[in-house]
């Protein structure tokens, strides 16, 4: 399959949203929240500090009158340069293209899952800037498989997990971090599609560089596709 067919599969699962947080959140009070480099704003504070980007993004989607922001597939970052996690010696290859859609809410918020699926992997990824706890869900539908990707979210989520671990659409898997647990970052879900996740397990990189954007968009569509919160 295509990354054209395979996007065309994901949008034909459902023709209604598919949900990763708490059903019962309207999706019109979601808001899109901007954090690329075109976004001047964020040159005012010091996105380096977790604290000062946690103000700016509640004040953002209380000002939106909202209680979610998301955004930031396909999404040229400068968050990621406070962290050596992201650098490259050759700038070319320096990773700030953000490869999932996040969604910011507070801290110890339900995480779902979309779709059946089983645990694939798990584990906490440590890095400064990095995931923090990570689940990786396999799904299968007729004849196709393919993974989601949760980051950022709270130690308790992995504890008591096993490999094969089955879940049903729509139930809970984890809660979301803070920034003592997440990869020091305001709470939120990082939420990734992953058609072939290699020899990865509890881990698949959710940022790239220019020069390997190509192949991990063909790889990691649009979680929108799923979604459908716009």
């Amino acid at each position: 399959m295509n990354p054209t067919e395979f996007s065309s599969f994901l949008d034909s699962i459902s023709k209604q949203p598919l949900h990763v947080l708490d059903a019962s959140i309207p999706l019109n009070t979601y808001t899109h929240l901007d954090l690329s480099v075109h976004n001047t704003e964020l040159n005012r504070i010091d996105v380096s500090v977790s604290s000062a980007l946690e103000a700016y993004i509640q004040n953002y989607i209380k000002n939106k009158q909202a209680l979610v922001g998301f955004g930031g597939y396909n999404e040229m970052r400068n968050i990621y340069q406070r962290s050596t996690h992201f650098k490259h010696q050759n700038s070319d290859n320096e990773r700030n293209i953000h490869l999932g859609i996040d969604l910011w809410l507070a801290a110890n918020s339900s995480v779902l899952t979309p779709l059946d699926a089983e645990i694939h992997s798990f584990k906490n990824n440590t890095n400064y800037g990095d995931y923090g706890p990570t689940i990786i869900l396999k799904h299968r539908i007729d004849t196709v498989e393919f993974y989601t990707l949760y980051g950022h979210l709270s130690l308790a989520s992995i504890e008591n997990l096993q490999v094969g671990q089955k879940f049903k659409q729509g139930q809970q898997i984890a809660t979301l971090g803070d920034a003592s647990v997440n990869g020091d970052y305001p709470p939120h879900l990082h939420f990734q599609i992953i058609k072939d996740i290699a020899d990865y397990k509890g881990d698949y990189p959710g940022v790239c560089s220019m020069q390997s954007l190509a192949f991990y968009l063909s790889n990691c569509p649009d979680p929108n596709l799923l979604l459908k919160i716009d």
